[in-house]
């Protein structure tokens, strides 16, 4: 099925040391007050999520968030590339003003009948990466993401999806989500993302696809390629949380 995260807040500099015994050091070569200017330093500084809960300014509630939808494939190099280093890491800066939602199936294709319904570009191994990671968007809620970009990030996909969920949640079990990919519940939310991918408007061409408030546009794909982050500050019609005003940088592209 999807997942959807994210709305509501801002980011201020957090005073956030990385302590050694009992004295504290700085964790990064910038002072705090410069922690939160932008995604780059706050990676750097390893405070993602510390801007993101730390808001001095929060983002107005009467402006909707930026939705975002990444149409992908579980083991397209291009699309793990894209989640690991441009989507989730613009979440985790800006989910106060974006909301994310995940549609694993891409270039997928859904068959008539047999035992195997769906084939995918990168065979076998893909579409039970695919099923597994629909079932833990389903099952999980808000942790999906974070398991999601455990699994995108490890060397082995599929290796790395039962500890990513025992890291990430203890509410699902890894039975449970064995039960969803075997039984009928994996094959519907299959099935679903496999008609929302196929209702695109254009369709298609390659993964990863990403929409943007439920339009994709060529000039909206070559900045979210380049700079998710930037793209996202831009499009927010809302007060620009102070993260916004850090300087983009352009990231390398590729798809599937």
């Amino acid at each position: 099925m999807r997942l959807i995260i994210g709305g509501g807040g801002g980011a201020a500099a957090p005073a956030i040391y990385a302590r050694s015994g009992s004295h504290p050091k700085p964790s990064c070569r910038y002072p705090p007050s410069q922690w939160c200017r932008s995604l780059e330093i706050a990676i750097e500084c390893r405070v993602q999520k510390q801007c993101m809960e730390l808001n001095a300014i929060r983002a107005n509630q009467s402006v909707p968030p930026v939705s975002v939808t990444l149409y992908y494939e579980s083991l397209c190099p291009a699309c793990r590339a894209f989640i690991s280093q441009q989507l989730f890491p613009t979440w985790t800066m800006l989910q106060d003003i974006m909301t994310v939602t995940l549609v694993p199936y891409g270039n997928a294709k859904e068959l008539p009948s047999g035992n195997s319904p769906f084939t995918c570009q990168h065979g076998e191994p893909e579409c039970r990466g695919n099923l597994i990671e629909a079932c833990i968007i389903h099952l999980t809620g808000h942790s999906a993401f974070q398991i999601i970009n455990c699994m995108e990030s490890a060397v082995d996909v599929l290796n790395a999806a039962q500890p990513c969920l025992q890291l990430y949640t203890h509410s699902v079990s890894w039975s449970t989500v064995e039960s969803c990919v075997k039984g009928d519940l994996g094959y519907q939310l299959m099935h679903a993302n496999a008609a929302m991918t196929r209702a695109l408007n254009p369709a298609h061409t390659h993964v990863p696809w990403v929409t943007f408030n439920g339009e994709y546009t060529d000039e909206n794909e070559d900045k979210a390629m380049s700079s998710l982050f930037h793209l996202v500050c831009q499009l927010y019609k809302g007060v620009k949380p102070p993260a916004c005003t850090g300087a983009a940088v352009r990231l390398n592209r590729g798809f599937c």
